[in-house]
């Protein structure tokens, strides 16, 4: 029996945690691209393309690969009278969207390349000035095939957020640069 030995090191001197460690692998598969990977009890993470989890928690300096970035457009009024909704609830709207387009295209390649970023990834939150400005955004995106998700709050059926899932920023940026970031 393997007999463990716990030794508590106070907060302020701990390490940023191994991510790696949340994998238990069986043989060298998974570091050359395969995916013989046993989970963690904790941690149900799915081995994305390109092998391990999180194997790419930040881009190589010098790095020639194109910047995904995933854009979320936020209704701005929301936040403003007469609306007044608390910043936690315009969060919620933006991780709904977002969580949503990914899943709906998980399969993509662009997508997958940005999961498999980790603490890289990069999101852009902008603002859209009322539910007229999402519509038409929605209406753009659509009529240039940009892959995209409309969050809808239910019950009170309110266009709050529109994701994009992950692209290359030089492919939807012209879409997307009339809007400010949000404050």
């Amino acid at each position: 029996m393997l007999r463990v030995t716990l030794i508590p090191i106070p907060y302020d001197k701990m390490a940023a945690p191994d991510l790696y460690s949340q994998h238990a692998v069986r043989d060298s598969s998974v570091l050359q691209g395969g995916r013989d990977c046993a989970p963690f009890p904790a941690c149900s993470a799915p081995l994305l393309p390109g092998g391990f989890p999180y194997a790419k928690m930040a881009a190589p300096v010098g790095s020639s690969a194109r910047a995904l970035v995933q854009y979320v457009v936020l209704r701005g009024d929301l936040q403003r009278e007469p609306l007044s909704w608390p910043l936690g609830a315009l969060v919620a709207q933006a991780c709904h969207a977002a969580l949503a387009v990914v899943h709906a295209h998980y399969g993509q390649a662009d997508t997958g390349t940005y999961l498999a970023e980790g603490g890289s990834m990069r999101t852009v939150v902008l603002e859209a000035l009322d539910e007229g400005a999402l519509t038409t955004l929605a209406e753009t995106l659509k009529q240039h095939n940009i892959d995209h998700k409309v969050w809808i709050e239910q019950p009170e059926n309110i266009a709050t957020c529109i994701a994009l899932r992950p692209y290359p920023k030089e492919e939807v940026h012209q879409h997307l640069k009339k809007f400010k970031l949000l404050k």
